[in-house]
């Protein structure tokens, strides 16, 4: 019940943006559960195969966090395989990614858990490795994206709007680049204040400090806990690791979505298969959607970046038809794998679940 009181607001906002979509996407003739004849071309053998990717996909994105850690201290694979879980399980289900605070809090040292002379995990220093994955990533994404919008051939002529969504596929595609732009902003943000922290601190006393003095020294001081998150940049041998096992988590979720879109039945004009750069760039767009603030489950969110992805790539007929079946399969998928691995990782990490429930009763600071 508390939870609820104290996030009402975003529940209500997240339940409006979720009838937003879904009326959208039935309006323009989309479905979110596809019909039965949509699943006609679907080889059933792939959804099980699918699931392993997305298990190895999951470890890989799990684990890669220790090596931003490193500095701070070092984690068992198992520990950051349980709360990842359950940290990616809270993302899916709380509005507005609200379950992005779940996992620093459950990877911080307890207070009782710390020995002398031991190195422990501070929440701002677990938030600002987050921060820095999330920045890291979503970098690495677009640069895969621009990369596919450029290279992988689109149908032509290019349909006028998005199919079943009032979006043209002109501002889709910018929508691409744009991610591109963001987060080069942010990475080279937080690599100024982490390279150049002195200087970086001064600039923006200059430039904000003409506003608000406060509001300055508030958002360098900020800038400056988060950029902590690069440390790794500063371990060759660990930032290799992080890039090389972010390579393979993104290339297996790629694949993952190749052979699912390739078991359901998805295919051009010409009958020809999908291609590993289309589902590249499907995924890009993916990632564009969920960066609008999202509803529980990212339900209707999701379904709207990949029909976005697909229209600049297959028919109208395939999008409405087998592309309805890859993409509630897809989701469908996720969801499951998602939840039941969270459920999982509360199982491994339950007597550490147990004490953080005690601290919060007490009202313990997180950073204590």
């Amino acid at each position: 019940m508390e939870f609820l009181k104290r996030h009402k607001g975003k529940l209500v906002a997240s339940f409006i943006i979720t009838l937003g979509i879904w009326y959208t996407l039935h309006k323009g003739g989309l479905k979110i559960v596809p019909e039965g004849g949509d699943f006609r071309g679907v080889k059933w053998w792939v959804v099980p195969i699918y699931f392993v990717t997305l298990a190895v996909f999951a470890w890989f994105r799990s684990v890669r966090w220790r090596f931003l850690l490193a500095g701070v201290a070092d984690v068992s694979k198992r520990k950051l395989f349980a709360v990842s879980s359950v940290g990616f399980a809270a993302i899916l289900i709380m509005p507005f990614r609200i379950g992005e605070f779940v996992r620093p809090y459950m990877i911080r040292t307890r207070p009782e858990d710390r020995r002398p002379g031991e190195r422990t995990i501070t929440m701002t220093a677990a938030t600002s490795s987050v921060v820095a994955e999330r920045v890291i990533d979503g970098l690495y994404l677009s640069v895969v994206l621009a990369l596919a919008l450029v290279f992988v051939p689109t149908i032509q002529p290019l349909p006028d709007k998005v199919v079943g969504i009032p979006v043209s596929v002109g501002h889709v595609r910018m929508s691409g680049y744009a991610m591109l732009v963001l987060f080069c902003v942010a990475f080279v943000t937080i690599a100024v204040f982490y390279f150049a922290r002195s200087w970086a601190h001064k600039a923006t006393l200059l430039v904000v400090g003409k506003v608000s003095t406060p509001l300055a020294e508030r958002l360098a001081g900020m800038a400056e806990k988060l950029a902590d998150g690069l440390h790794v940049f500063g371990r060759g041998r660990d930032l290799l690791g992080f890039l090389l096992e972010t390579t393979i988590y993104w290339a297996l979720n790629a694949g993952g979505m190749w052979l699912l879109a390739w078991g359901s039945g998805v295919v051009h004009a010409d009958g020809s298969a999908v291609t590993f750069g289309e589902a590249c760039a499907l995924m890009g767009m993916l990632g564009c959607a969920i960066l609008i603030p999202g509803p529980p489950g990212l339900l209707g969110v999701f379904q709207a970046g990949i029909y976005a992805g697909m229209t600049m790539y297959y028919p109208t007929p395939i999008v409405t038809g087998p592309g309805a079946a890859y993409v509630f399969l897809m989701y469908a998928s996720q969801v499951v794998f998602q939840l039941a691995a969270g459920g999982f990782g509360l199982w491994l990490e339950r007597g550490g679940l147990k004490a953080l429930e005690a601290e919060a009763l007490a009202g313990q600071p997180a950073d204590a």
